[in-house]
């Protein structure tokens, strides 16, 4: 993959212009690949649907996956995401309001990498989402690719 790209997987129209102004605030300019349901991302990461033919060994370098999701729920994605050999290793982080401690539970047992409340407030969510790309885009040392 030549570009570090962010796949976000987020339903709410609001919380995907946040998340790209957050982004853009952050001086963050990689690549954002937004799907708006579980399903949709499945067919993204795995190359079905309308993203049949796409190259899935192009993996995003990162992604943010919220919880409440139409059609398969963000734990199910994450589940299938750790349940194959080709995208077991892709770093996923939650970035959710959810504040069920279920949830949160749930997604570390999964394999979730990062668990993220989204914060009510603009200017720390700018701040966070910067903290991560910083991470995951600049410090983090990618995992190997199986396929």
């Amino acid at each position: 993959m030549n570009t570090k790209t962010i796949l976000l997987i987020e339903d709410n129209p609001s919380d995907i212009d946040l998340t790209k102004r957050a982004l853009e605030k952050g001086r963050i300019l990689n690549e954002l690949v937004v799907v708006s349901d579980g399903q949709e991302a499945l067919d993204y990461l795995y190359g079905n649907g309308a993203y049949k033919g796409r190259k899935t060994s192009d993996l995003p370098t990162l992604t943010l996956l919220d919880l409440k999701l139409p059609k398969v729920s963000g734990l199910d994605v994450l589940r299938t995401i750790r349940g194959e050999a080709c995208t077991r290793r892709l770093p996923v982080v939650i970035l959710t309001s959810s504040r069920e401690e279920q949830d949160m539970a749930a997604s570390y047992d999964l394999g979730v990498n990062s668990y993220i409340r989204k914060p009510v407030n603009f200017e720390h969510f700018v701040r966070s989402v910067a903290q991560l790309g910083l991470y995951w885009l600049v410090l983090n040392e990618e995992p190997p690719r199986v396929c």
